[in-house]
């Protein structure tokens, strides 16, 4: 008993010693004055985290967060990270130690920097994405716990950090648990690790938090138009101006801050002088925000999304959305993508097939990828992983989600190609899913109401030939969504007999269809895994899509081969969904052509 309450009031003096504080994710974080702490990190697997816990399974004041080195002959200290093996940060530790391929559980990263303080600037420690849980310490110092695997972070380590060389060191935990978001069960592969960049970011004492700049609607006709704009400072603090300006527009305004600390206004332009942002065009104005000496740079589209009754309509005009699914993995042999070389390559692959617009799925991807879509001229469904058999009731799963879902929307809020908002992926039924769900997609709506909400749903009513959609959230999304795989889980030869009933007046997208096929395996197209079955389960398909009355979009499954440990079947799956158009390098298989030709006729 005394060694569990001293154990834990120490770890409680540690937190309180250290005094630094998670703060509210910066935005833009690419127009900061940073310096990267990306490259080799030394790492030491922990299987049952002696690093953390006693044998008690008590936290130990002993733990590796100290870097502890021996100062006489028989110290016992029995790690040591200088002597530890690198991996390369960002990058998940499944594809670069061979040991860890499987791997689910801690892995303890060291970083050694150089740093200079400097006077009236603070400096916020910022982190991509680390998956799943990170404990984060400064020179010893614990300065965050944070969840979620795939949004970023930030800590304001200014006290915690000192002239000449400082020490970060980084618990992380990619275990599945029932309450996370994800939870237990998921299919596609955990990758474990800092997946995404660390950054040191410096900042003034004041400095801009966070900014966003949209277009109001308007009839297509109309000679004036009028920009949004609203941005806060990082106090609650009156009388601090900030200055917008966009040269190509001729607007240069100066703001003054309230109470709260910030600023919102509403600027007129003519209608002739803007290019809105299309996939054929996409337009990027430049942006700057200027408070005292710190200036922010972005380049922001401008355009509407919006609909009217079973039609989406970008700019006010009629769009179909040509679209295909990806996951977050590298081309050419997998690993977490986390570089705008990956993004270009995949999204190069998907405007190959004749595509305007991607699902990135099952979570919120790298910043770079969204980035990269943007200046493709990609249009974006980005989503957070309430995916499958969420815990609905447990009061933190929803704390979690919505925080996901709140740092997903606050950094990609200026992204004109990002359109839809997506709450999650084949959630079962039921009354406490419902009021889940349906508080995320009011949050949403709260932060946003320059996009559209959806999710992917789930078809649970059918006869025979005749599939109903039936879902309670169709009340809270803007774009009925739901996953299909006739043809694949129901019989091959079904898709022609197949009759639809989408009782509402909206939009639809049928966000998932497919089947798998291993490239380069031919055969009949009645036998599983060649092409040739994938090719006629395709052309089947979208002849069966094309009877939808309110179909604006597809997004089928997947653009690539990618590894999930769910997919067992050996020299078939060998660990990889063959749901892909193309192999995990790339090459085309049969179904790419099918659904490119079809994507001609849909332009």
């Amino acid at each position: 008993m005394y060694r569990q309450i001293f154990a834990l009031l120490f770890m409680a003096a540690i937190t309180l010693q250290a005094g630094a504080k998670e703060v509210p994710l910066l935005g833009n974080i690419m127009a900061r004055q940073t310096t990267s702490l990306n490259g080799p990190w030394h790492y030491i697997i922990d299987v049952q985290e002696e690093g953390y816990y006693d044998y008690r399974m008590n936290p130990t004041q002993w733990g590796f967060f100290r870097n502890a080195k021996p100062q006489r002959p028989e110290d016992l200290v029995e790690y040591d990270f200088d002597k530890a093996a690198t991996m390369q940060i960002p990058g998940d530790w499944n594809t670069q130690d061979d040991r860890l391929f499987f791997y689910e559980g801690t892995v303890w990263f060291m970083k050694r920097f150089q740093h200079n303080k400097q006077e009236g600037h603070r400096t916020i420690l910022y982190f991509g994405a680390v998956n799943y849980e990170a404990i984060v310490y400064v020179n010893t110092q614990k300065v965050c716990t944070h969840i979620g695997g795939f949004t970023p972070f930030n800590i304001d380590v200014t006290d915690q950090l000192r002239d000449g060389e400082n020490v970060v060191i980084v618990k992380v935990d990619n275990k599945r648990k029932a309450e996370a978001v994800p939870t237990q069960i998921f299919d596609w592969w955990n990758y474990g690790g800092i997946t995404r960049d660390v950054l040191l970011v410096d900042v003034p004492q004041t400095y801009i938090e966070n900014y966003k700049l949209s277009l109001d609607k308007a009839e297509p006709k109309a000679k004036k138009r009028t920009i949004q704009f609203d941005a806060n400072i990082d106090k609650a603090e009156a009388g601090v101006e900030l200055t917008l300006s966009i040269p190509e527009l001729k607007i240069n305004q100066t703001l003054t801050t309230d109470a709260e600390g910030k600023v919102s206004t509403t600027l007129s332009v003519p209608a002739k002088n803007l290019t809105l942002w299309t996939p054929e065009n996409p337009k990027l104005y430049q942006v700057e925000l200027k408070l005292g000496n710190e200036t922010l740079a972005d380049q922001i589209g401008l355009r509407t999304i919006e609909t009217r009754g079973k039609q989406i309509l970008l700019n006010g005009k009629q769009i179909f959305l040509r679209g295909i699914s990806i996951h977050e993995e590298k081309p050419n042999g997998g690993g977490r993508a986390n570089s705008t070389a990956d993004a270009h390559t995949l999204l190069s692959w998907a405007q190959e097939l004749g595509c305007n617009f991607v699902r990135l799925a099952h979570y919120p991807h790298n910043e770079y990828a969204v980035r990269e879509a943007e200046r493709m001229g990609i249009l974006v469904w980005s989503e957070i992983p309430c995916y499958w058999t969420i815990a609905w009731t447990n009061p933190g799963t929803f704390t979690n989600a919505q925080r996901q879902l709140t740092d997903m929307i606050r950094r990609d809020q200026n992204r004109a190609n990002v359109i839809i908002w997506s709450i999650a992926n084949e959630t079962p039924h039921s009354n406490e899913r419902d009021q889940f769900l349906s508080r995320l997609a009011q949050h949403a709506r709260s932060l946003d109401t320059t996009r559209l909400i959806s999710m992917a749903m789930e078809v649970t009513g059918a006869s025979n030939y005749k599939n109903r959609l039936r879902d309670n959230m169709h009340q809270y999304v803007d774009v009925v969504s739901f996953n299909q795989y006739i043809g694949w889980y129901r019989d091959v030869n079904d898709a022609p007999k197949m009759e639809w009933e989408i009782p509402y007046d909206k939009p639809v997208i049928v966000s998932e269809f497919g089947g798998g096929a291993k490239y380069g395996l031919h055969g009949p197209e009645n036998q599983r895994w060649t092409e040739e079955f994938q090719a006629k389960l395709y052309r089947e398909n979208v002849a069966m899509l094309d009877k939808i009355e309110g179909l604006s979009g597809t997004t089928p499954w997947i653009l690539k081969d990618f590894r999930s440990p769910r997919r067992v079947l050996d020299g078939i799956q060998d660990y990889y969904n063959r749901k892909g158009v193309c192999s995990d390098k790339g090459e085309h298989k049969m179904a790419f052509d099918v659904l490119k030709q079809w994507y001609e006729t849909k332009k």
